[in-house]
């Protein structure tokens, strides 16, 4: 096991959710945090801007850099992880967090839609990838670690929203291909998903409202597993596509009721692609 004081870590989509939450994991264990995502100014409905995560990554005795990120934007891309590694001299981690979701069909989903997906989630895990691939190789124990589920190739996950899921899974297997093509250079490249719903705002406005979000886990719990992922030296872990309960309770996790985001006994719901 490493810790994470003092390495950088650079997380896409910071601004609220599951990526604020990791970014406060990482700063409670001593990590550098660039937080990097769109939201630069208040926005009406969501809370969170990269300057307010900062405020509280600093509120916890660690240090941020806030950076306006458009994962669609290469030029923006390079110019983010320059800039973090200038800043904090290097980058140890990164975090592929950032995300796009629209449960339609081919017959009713808008390309610009699709577009869109692709673009936000297997196009910029590339892309931010191999930016900051260059600091990865000079960093003591380097991670990249995707936001995307294990490979389940049963035609119900297909059927309704096939053009989501086929995004999410390309992130898995540019995952998988990086683990091995990065293998060389003992870069840990693992993807994580969470085993019940995750309430977030993409839950409330794009999948099910407050009511599915009481049937969820708070996000904490996909950031205390992506800690657990990150402490992991060298390749002693890689290639895996892992679920956050089982990543805790690998770790010797036993109790998980206060992850939940409404107490009682209401059954927790799986997330997609998890039978």
């Amino acid at each position: 096991m490493t810790n994470l004081r003092g390495r950088t870590v650079v997380i896409t989509g910071a601004s609220r959710g599951i990526g604020r939450e990791i970014a406060l994991a990482c700063a409670r264990e001593g990590a550098n945090i660039v937080i990097a995502a769109k939201s630069d100014q208040p926005h009406p409905k969501l809370p969170g801007t990269i300057h307010s995560v900062a405020a509280e990554v600093e509120a916890l005795g660690a240090r941020a850099l806030p950076v306006v990120l458009d994962v669609r934007d290469e030029a923006q891309v390079q110019q983010c992880m320059t800039t973090a590694a200038e800043h904090f001299g290097g980058i140890d981690v990164l975090i592929n967090n950032a995300g796009a979701i629209r449960l339609q069909g081919v017959e009713k989903l808008p390309v610009n839609r699709y577009d869109l997906m692709y673009q936000v989630n297997p196009r910029a895990v590339m892309l931010c990838s191999q930016a900051a691939l260059p600091w990865l190789k000079e960093s003591t124990n380097p991670h990249i670690l995707s936001l995307s589920p294990p490979l389940n190739l049963q035609p119900k996950w297909f059927a309704q929203y096939g053009p989501y899921t086929t995004t999410k899974y390309a992130m898995t297997m540019l995952t998988l291909g990086m683990a091995e093509e990065f293998r060389r250079y003992g870069i840990a490249v693992n993807a994580l998903w969470p085993k019940t719903i995750i309430a977030t705002a993409a839950i409330e406005f794009e999948v099910g409202g407050t009511q599915l979000m009481q049937q969820g886990r708070i996000p904490a719990i996909m950031a205390d597993a992506a800690v657990e992922i990150l402490r992991q030296p060298g390749t002693s872990l890689t290639g895996q596509a892992l679920i956050d309960e089982d990543v805790l309770r690998q770790a010797g996790v036993t109790d998980f009721e206060h992850y939940r985001h409404t107490p009682g006994d209401k059954p927790l719901l799986p997330d997609l692609f998890l039978d």
